[in-house]
């Protein structure tokens, strides 16, 4: 385990208090020398002062966790790789030092990287003569949201307390769930469930016709989806407060990042009813997370579980901390969680190494992996393609292409043997691990066959009578 060294975060903590460190330390019971070397990161913290911490001031301890830091640290390596910054040559050692004694610097430095990156205009270029239009803006809705639901750990109490209400209430079973959910829908809102046509539809999965108090489905849709879009409907008719609530507590820039969160806290209450926490855990313990005998069990897609899983962060009744990503076969990432440690590219693409990509090569076959980041963290993950078995609406004449994406989940290598999938593996082996990166503008590593674009970390040296592993790596 690593030494955790709070300086910045224990200083700005007794300065917003108004203490001196003579008054910090006698609250701590250590001297106020013991305290400047703490502050200026010439000591690790001790679980004694920790413990002192939360007695005396009642902080929480996340907020001082070592990945906290970590995640920060990332975060600012990706802004600075942007070709703006180009001519700073900032060095892994800067950021570690500017997170670590001025961290509230670090975010403010992160969320003024967004602000530029959200008013850049469509025809803008960057420094390094790029089309900006290729990369995105970040601070969009869905980025919103998605921190939103990383800050929260994806886990909503609220939201799984109403879940778990609604089966105690109406009695609802597994096995008739469908049946279930559709009498409450049309017993508590007057609400009927009809499934239409395809051609009617025209390409909607889902309609509710308010003014009808129908909530109309696609004939398209297999049972799982189905289902999951009777139970978001009830989540928006029965616990409508409960979504507003939660989504103004995320203090969002637009209005329609505030929608798009009410959207998925939906989605997330449907899931939680289509698969309750407590019978849900146990059977994740009870099979060590097989993916394929729980969706059987309860009757979802490979998708919905692994999300599912993400999601069971109940104190002191937690499942494996897992991360999730979602991408399609460009690349793209749609979704993205992480409780294993695991750091996500935000700015441009991942790494190329990571099975979910590979997960193309072999359409839906479970692909397995360890890796391993440059920091030594190590992590067993899984991945398969998911996709629409056929197109919303049907069509006649030549076929078209239905999208593909794949999905991968994972954990912290400490909790494989947890995983049914890990069985047989000797993840302790160093041979088996694959080596991976954020992405490649912040990956160190020098013998990437993979790598797309120069390091942040080496300076780029063109040698026209040498060829290394990639055009950008010649050492």
């Amino acid at each position: 385990m690593k030494a955790m060294r709070i300086g910045g975060k224990l200083r700005r903590l007794r300065q917003e208090r108004h203490l001196t460190q003579a008054q910090m330390a006698r609250e701590l019971g250590i001297s106020a020398s013991y305290l400047t070397l703490l502050e200026s990161n010439q000591r690790p913290v001790t679980v004694r002062v920790l413990l002192k911490l939360v007695e005396r001031f009642q902080v929480d301890l996340q907020s001082f966790a070592a990945d906290t830091d970590q995640r920060l640290s990332l975060e600012l390596m990706e802004a600075f790789s942007d070709p703006i910054f180009e001519g700073a040559e900032v060095k892994t050692t800067d950021v570690q030092e500017l997170v670590s004694l001025l961290p509230a610097v670090g975010r403010a430095m992160i969320d003024l990287y967004e602000a530029y990156r959200r008013h850049l205009p469509a025809d803008a270029t960057t420094s390094a003569g790029e089309d900006a239009s290729e990369t995105p803006p970040v601070s969009i809705p869905s980025e919103e949201v998605t921190e939103f639901i990383q800050k929260r750990l994806n886990h909503f109490p609220e939201l799984e307390e109403a879940a778990e209400a609604l089966w105690r209430e109406d009695g609802l079973s597994i096995h008739t769930l469908q049946q279930d959910l559709m009498t409450v829908l049309r017993q508590r809102h007057g609400t009927e469930v009809e499934i239409r046509p395809a051609d009617a539809m025209k390409g909607r999965s889902r309609r509710y016709d308010q003014l009808a108090r129908r909530l109309q489905i696609s004939e398209m849709l297999p049972p799982s989806s189905r289902l999951f879009q009777i139970a978001h409907q009830i989540a928006y008719l029965g616990h409508h407060p409960a979504l507003d609530r939660i989504a103004a507590s995320g203090n969002f820039s637009s209005s329609d990042a505030e929608a798009l969160m009410r959207t998925a806290l939906a989605n997330y209450f449907a899931s939680a009813v289509m698969m309750p926490y407590r019978m849900f855990i146990e059977a994740a313990r009870a099979t060590r997370y097989d993916i394929d005998i729980l969706r059987n069990r309860f009757g979802v897609s490979f998708e919905q579980v692994c999300h599912r899983l993400t999601t069971l962060r109940r104190p002191g009744d937690e499942g494996v901390p897992f991360h999730f990503i979602r991408v399609d076969i460009a690349g793209n990432i749609s979704k993205r969680f992480s409780a294993s440690g695991i750091h996500i590219a935000r700015f441009g693409a991942a790494c190329p190494r990571w099975n979910v990509y590979d997960a193309f090569s072999t359409p839906g076959m479970l692909r397995v992996q360890i890796s391993r980041m440059p920091d030594g963290g190590s992590f067993f993950c899984v991945a398969r393609t998911t996709g629409r078995a056929t197109a919303l609406s049907p069509t006649s004449g030549l076929p078209h292409r239905v999208g593909q994406r794949a999905i991968g989940l994972g954990c912290d290598v400490r909790h494989a043997g947890e995983i049914v999938y890990a069985d047989g593996l000797n993840v302790a082996d160093p041979q088996i691990a694959t080596p991976i990166g954020v992405s490649c503008r912040t990956c160190p590593r020098t013998d990437c066959a993979e790598r797309a674009m120069p390091s942040l970390f080496q300076k780029l040296h063109i040698d026209e009578n040498v060829r290394g592993p990639s055009t950008y790596v010649q050492a």
